[in-house]
């Protein structure tokens, strides 16, 4: 007879052995969701999604999690052996392997043409299952270089630094870095004092010191410096200042230290000095900022959305599995209630998160590729930042969420991955813009461009395909939300802008649960057209309950513990 405590180690090596050994042959929603935005071509890129798929749940998982153990996290080597100021971060041999497969499934390279935006997020998302990992970091400021250096830059810039961010061999490519951030500043861009002056040659030199500098081992620097004597963002120029020059010898930057960070720990984040750093303007330099905004940090917002969404869904892995597997009382975990409901949480904000985000790629493949409305580009430009805002938040609470279905277990380092997650998760609520920078965005944006408007139509005609009779109730409560939000924008306008701020962050959810709501149920309709085996219509039920039903009460909902069960079994 075996005997209980063998028995218990039994059901946790029965949740180990369980978990898919394939992150995308075994995620049915982004299998649905994929299908709808690539219509013919998913055939296609299914394959290289589940060649990823494999790689990410098995061999680059193990790499992660030995590169993230004390002692294995990068460190600064200075000088080469002979004395050389070289600059350079030393990782672990475990960095180079898991960014080789990275790499090698064309992440970036895809790039190289319009409208490969949802199944690069695709790959991306399939990565993020590990959290950071050291390179998602990399792989999200890279696509932000690459997208200003073909929509903006010289044709002589272009040639010289582009190519190589496209190249897929990970031995010969190589990757950018942003550094906007300086310590009188922080998310103040407009405070920044790092100086560029023309040089004769055509370049410019760039002095001063940036504060936080992530992915620093990259090879090309993409920084703001104040260019002309415009004050606050407006003298902000955009450029690419080389980790080498031409000759080989190291570009006039000073790493000052490695920052020692709660979360992403191998990824290497840095502080800056430059001195005459040789730098190359990215467009006008009177454009730097804006430049900046819509095609950099707008793409690592919505990969810092997409990166989260990954996340909830590992946090689902774990948990659900675990509650399946480990016993108490006699029966599994999944069998009470309240471990249901916990469940319930993760899956559901998971699959929005994933909505929302894939249907922001889905804008940006339009906007691209020249196929996209006025009201697109401009739904785009509201969608992008409070996508990012909600994503984030949730994101830091469906982690935690999942530690609590782990018990003491869910707080031990070695014993999953959730703890890894919990602090990277912190790290990508700050990055690309706080929660109150995001807000202040949007605000400014509908004063100036009125993307509300756009916003608002784009949902309601995604409300408009949604005909089955079980979702009509919920279109109904959606449609009263965005009244609602209406409403709010309307005070905010008449009663000005301290006002405004001062509640910025209650009209953000409101949209942002909006636009996750309607997105939901654009899924789940045509997930019925299509026959599908979906629990999408429950997932959709549960999150509008919690987030935009103001007069629910659980309590009362006759259906509540056996909706618990259904999403339990799914």
């Amino acid at each position: 007879m075996v005997n209980q405590t063998t028995q218990g180690r039994n059901d946790l090596l029965a949740w180990e052995e369980d978990k898919p050994n394939n992150f995308f042959t075994s995620d049915t929603n982004l299998h649905y969701v994929l299908q709808r935005y690539l219509g013919d071509d998913y055939e296609t890129a299914k394959q290289d999604l589940a060649k990823l798929g494999a790689s990410v749940a098995t061999v680059i998982d193990e790499a992660a999690k030995v590169e993230d153990r004390i002692g294995n996290h990068p460190r600064l080597d200075r000088w080469s052996a002979l004395g050389e100021r070289i600059e350079q971060i030393e990782f672990h041999p475990n960095h180079d392997y898991i960014g080789r497969m990275v790499w090698e499934s064309g992440i970036m390279a895809m790039q190289g043409e319009v409208g490969n935006s949802v199944k690069q997020m695709g790959l991306y998302y399939l990565l993020t299952h590990n959290g950071e990992g050291g390179h998602l970091c990399s792989l999200a400021c890279t696509s932000g270089l690459i997208r200003a250096l073909q929509q903006v830059a010289s044709d002589d810039v272009r040639e010289k630094f582009l190519p190589p961010l496209l190249n897929p061999h990970y031995d010969e490519m190589q990757h950018g870095a942003q550094f906007l951030t300086e310590v009188q500043g922080g998310s103040d861009v407009g405070a920044n004092a790092v100086i560029a002056t023309a040089a004769d040659d055509g370049t410019w030199r760039i002095s001063g010191e940036k504060w936080f500098c992530s992915n620093i081992n990259a090879d090309q620097f993409l920084m703001t410096a104040r260019a002309t004597d415009n004050e606050g963002t407006r003298g902000l120029g955009l450029f690419i200042v080389p980790r080498q020059l031409d000759d080989g010898s190291t570009n006039g930057f000073y790493i000052r230290r490695l920052k020692d960070k709660l979360g992403t720990r191998t990824l290497a984040s840095a502080e800056l000095d430059f001195r005459e750093a040789a730098a190359y303007p990215v467009g006008a330099v009177e454009q730097g900022f804006k430049t900046v905004v819509e095609l950099v940090l707008n793409t690592s917002r919505l990969m810092n959305a997409v990166a989260c969404a990954g996340t909830m869904r590992r946090v689902y892995i774990e948990a659900g599995q675990y509650a399946c597997h480990r016993k108490a009382f006699g029966q599994p975990i999944a069998n009470f209630p309240m471990v249901q409901e916990a469940i319930a949480d993760i899956m559901t904000e998971y699959t929005a998160a994933t909505a929302s985000s894939f249907y922001l790629a889905h804008l940006l493949d339009k906007i691209e590729s020249g196929q996209a409305s006025e009201q697109d580009t401009k739904s785009y430009r509201m969608l992008v930042n409070i996508n990012k805002y909600i994503t984030s938040i949730t994101g830091s609470q469906i982690v935690h969420r999942g530690i609590e279905v782990l018990g003491g277990n869910g707080a031990i380092e070695s014993f999953s991955i959730l703890p890894r997650l919990y602090r990277d998760m912190i790290v990508l609520e700050s990055w690309e813009g706080t929660h109150n920078v995001l807000c202040v965005q949007v605000l400014r944006d509908i004063a100036r461009y009125s993307i509300h408007e756009a916003f608002i139509a784009d949902m309601q005609s995604q409300l408009a395909t949604v005909s089955h009779n079980d979702l009509q109730n919920n279109v109904e409560i959606v449609q009263v939300a965005i009244k609602r939000l209406m409403q709010i924008l309307a005070q905010m306008a008449a009663k000005g802008d301290r006002f405004a701020q001062a509640h910025a962050r209650r009209m953000v959810d409101l949209a942002a649960y909006i636009a996750q709501a309607t997105l939901l149920l654009a899924e789940a309709q045509w997930e019925l057209d299509q026959n599908l085996p979906t629990s999408k219509p429950d997932v959709t039920t549960y999150f509008i309950n919690q987030h935009l039903k103001t007069d629910y009460e659980p309590m009362l909902d006759d259906d509540y513990t056996q909706r618990l069960e259904r999403l339990m079994r799914f």
